[in-house]
């Protein structure tokens, strides 16, 4: 045989099963049920003080006062806490790029690169390889914690949780079965997500696609900006949207665009080349990213202020995942966050991309494009289920897209074993997630805090 090394030996999918199977007896299903706080857990208001030291001070009031405002704020803001108590507890061998923060908000619409609406992960800021569990167990705590934040009983927040295990079981059992390929081409489109949520009312969701298929840069653009003698601009809002002047933004400037312009596949190239940078601003966005230097940068194309083109730049900090799991493959945070969502995702952003400048890392992405979410303040609660269940579907792929999903399916079985720890599990660190959340308002009210809640 010619050619470097040795065949690497095909391993068969049974022989991957069993090896799932065989995970049972070391890590048994009903091991992942249930969580007791340990008596030395540490302060969650410690851990989210200790990130709070790298971001800008001036925001940070702001992230306290948006994870203060409801359960399922804190559970947002605060994926370094349930990581930390996930280190804590069993955990598999049974390794796939992590999601690190697959909360249910964290799931939603946008464009595919021909321009087909899909239906998948979005947020990759936390992305790092680690047990296949670690996700499906945040899921669902997010949909227990959502459901009592929207005053939905108890029996639909268990649902909703074995909604989502169930499915991320049944799906994976159907992905262990496709071929490598059929695998790595699947995508749930947005007639698919329709039809999962509301099957036979789908117009609210429907309305929802229609509102984000206009949310381009040019719709964006006199929400965002104002004209001025040297063209649009983005306009001032601070703390939230706050311009960047000169000699603020020299530095980020100078280099922003080429350093970028260097992690793109070359025949994007000449797309970027078609545009100049003309104003950048600092933008508060999410919860958990809040006090993390996020900017948005306004693109003007040659010659045309009507060809706008929104980015967002965004500071991609230390995985929280990284102080348990082994280290990142990559130089720096903002490759790691762009490799990893190009993992996950089916179908990505084009122009998605990352540079390291003064010492800190940034990944670049367009800001909105045909972007959307699912409305969890208004949602019904049947609707809600089915959605935690959509959830389940589009994790259970991208895992098996980075994971063995003869391996993960063979763990899983066919039963309800899984389905049953996981939603014991979601149950105990929603109260869990609950009283640190009270903890916080407590300190806010005490003085303690410091809280914006813009």
């Amino acid at each position: 045989m010619s050619g470097r090394g040795t065949a690497r030996r095909l391993v068969s999918r049974d022989e991957r099963r069993e090896r799932g199977k065989a995970e049972r007896k070391r890590v048994p299903r009903r091991e992942l049920a249930g969580f007791v706080p340990p008596p030395d857990r540490p302060d969650p208001l410690a851990l989210v003080e200790d990130q709070n030291r790298s971001r800008l001070p001036e925001i940070v009031p702001v992230r306290w006062g948006r994870m203060a405002q409801s359960p399922f704020g804190w559970l947002r803001g605060s994926p370094v806490v349930m990581t930390a108590d996930l280190a804590g507890a069993p955990a598999t061998s049974l390794t796939v790029q992590l999601c690190g923060d697959a909360h249910l908000l964290n799931f939603g619409l946008f464009a595919a690169p021909d321009r087909r609406q899909v239906f998948d992960v979005n947020d990759f800021d936390e992305t790092l390889a680690g047990p296949f569990e670690w996700d499906v167990k945040r899921l669902a705590t997010s949909a227990v914690v959502a459901a009592a934040t929207a005053g939905f009983p108890d029996d639909v927040a268990d649902r909703a949780a074995e909604a989502a295990a169930a499915s991320y079981r049944a799906r994976m059992g159907e992905y262990a079965e496709t071929s490598a390929l059929d695998l790595w081409y699947d995508r749930i489109d947005v007639d698919e997500a329709v039809a999962a949520v509301r099957p036979k009312r789908p117009r609210t969701l429907q309305r929802e696609a229609e509102r984000a298929r206009a949310q381009t840069s040019l719709s964006v653009l006199p929400k965002l900006a104002e004209v001025t003698p040297s063209g649009p601009r983005i306009r001032d809002h601070p703390p939230l949207v706050q311009r960047l002047f000169e000699p603020d933004a020299i530095g980020l400037v100078a280099g922003l665009v080429e350093r970028y312009r260097g992690s793109v596949a070359d025949e994007l190239r000449p797309l970027i080349d078609r545009f100049r940078l003309v104003d950048l601003a600092l933008k508060v966005v999410g919860v958990g990213s809040v006090g993390t230097r996020c900017f948005v940068a306004l693109m003007e194309g040659e010659g045309d202020r009507e060809d706008p083109l929104f980015l967002q730049v965004k500071e991609a900090q230390r995985s929280v995942l990284e102080p348990y799991l082994d280290p990142s493959p990559y130089p720096s945070s903002g490759e790691r966050v762009v490799r990893g969502q190009r993992m996950l995702q089916a179908a990505g952003d084009i122009l998605l991309g990352w540079f390291d400048l003064d010492d800190r890392s940034y990944y670049v992405r367009q800001l909105r494009d045909q972007k959307a979410s699912v409305d969890l303040t208004v949602i019904a609660p049947e609707p809600f289920v089915r959605y935690c269940g959509l959830c389940g579907w589009v994790l259970a792929r991208a895992h098996a897209r980075t994971g063995d999903p003869a391996a993960i399916s063979g763990y899983l079985g066919r039963g309800t074993a899984f389905d049953e720890a996981i939603v014991a599990f979601a149950r105990d660190y929603a109260t869990v997630a609950e009283r640190d959340h009270a903890r916080l308002v407590q300190a806010i009210a005490a003085g303690e805090i410091v809280a914006d809640d813009r």
